[in-house]
């Protein structure tokens, strides 16, 4: 079975039948959207530079007690309209959104749950804010954060 993660890594084309092909429109990834994660460090840049939107979709008490990713923007996860908040904050359809949570479970669920609504392309931060068997985290690596009161 061909995961949509392999057919856009490997440009779009894949098997059908006996023999058969398809061809997808060309996607351009970066070696670490491809991966489908970034680390914290990785993704400070990618953002301070405005190539991606990060998501921190952590609570609002877990946003006060550390702040959130500078250059990002907060939204719960467990808001009932989520999509309809993350679709008017993108800059852009296709611009690539990075979601981060404490130490990554919450971040993996919801960029699978993106992912299968159809919302790409989507990256997971899986060292978190707090740390992670993925990475030390956001805070740890001493990276940029708003204070969020």
């Amino acid at each position: 079975m061909l995961s949509r993660r392999t057919f856009l890594i490997t440009g779009g084309v894949a098997a059908v039948g006996a023999g058969a092909f398809f061809a997808a429109p060309q996607v351009l990834v970066r070696p670490a959207e491809a991966a489908g994660a970034m680390t914290a460090q990785e993704a400070a840049e990618a953002a301070a530079a405005g190539e991606i939107l990060i998501v921190d979709v952590r609570r609002p008490d877990e946003w006060a007690a550390t702040g959130i990713p500078k250059h990002s923007v907060g939204i719960d996860m467990r808001d009932a309209d989520f999509l309809a908040q993350l679709a008017a904050l993108r800059p852009t359809a296709t611009t690539p959104v990075a979601l981060i949570c404490a130490r990554g479970v919450r971040s993996a669920r919801m960029t699978r749950r993106l992912e299968e609504a159809g919302i790409a392309p989507i990256i997971d931060i899986p060292e978190g804010m707090l740390g992670s068997s993925a990475g030390p985290g956001w805070v740890a690596r001493g990276l940029p954060v708003t204070v969020i009161e």
